[in-house]
């Protein structure tokens, strides 16, 4: 098994362990949707703490922005087919006018999901999605810190400046004779 598959079967498996105790917490803490801790665990989880912690804080950012713009638009637009298209459009807006484009489908994905359960508390709903988007998070960041099963050395800068067609080309040139 190379390196490559060795970081797949690393991410998969802090991912699904990040997606089993997010979402066993939340079961545990009965909040409405543990779909929603479980799903942020799986996609901020990366080898590196670092990544992990910055997809996180991206994740929260986005989670927010859709929150507030939910609890807002759920108050004024009925849960049709528009009415959720929009709410999705206006989200996706605002995180591109205060530049958090990389959480702007997170952002209008939340939204409409709080528009969608058109709830006579928006506000809580929003409140809700944050707090177990929060959990999921926060486990993958615990998670993050867990030291690798297997140690995986990171490529040289050599070694990432050759591709496969270099590695064909060497293999073929011949080579001078040891003497």
């Amino acid at each position: 098994m190379g390196p490559q598959s060795l970081r797949g079967v690393q991410l998969a498996v802090r991912a699904a362990a990040g997606a089993s105790v997010s979402f066993a917490i939340a079961e545990l803490l009965k909040l409405d949707h543990p779909i929603i801790a479980f799903t942020a665990a799986v996609i901020v989880t990366d080898l590196k703490p670092a990544q992990t912690r910055e997809l996180g804080v991206r994740r929260l950012g986005a989670t927010l922005v859709g929150g507030l713009t939910g609890a807002v638009l759920g108050m004024a637009i009925r849960p049709t087919a528009w009415g959720i298209g929009l709410s999705v459009l206006v989200a996706i807006l605002i995180s591109h006018v205060l530049r958090a484009r990389e959480g702007a489908k997170v952002a209008g994905y939340i939204c409409g999901l709080i528009v969608l359960d058109h709830s006579t508390e928006p506000w809580k709903e929003a409140l809700a999605r944050t707090i177990e988007t929060g959990l999921g998070v926060f486990v993958a960041w615990v998670i993050s810190y867990v030291p690798k099963l297997i140690p995986i050395e990171e490529p040289t800068e050599e070694a990432k400046a050759t591709d496969g067609s270099d590695a064909a080309q060497q293999a073929l040139t011949p080579k001078p004779p040891t003497t």
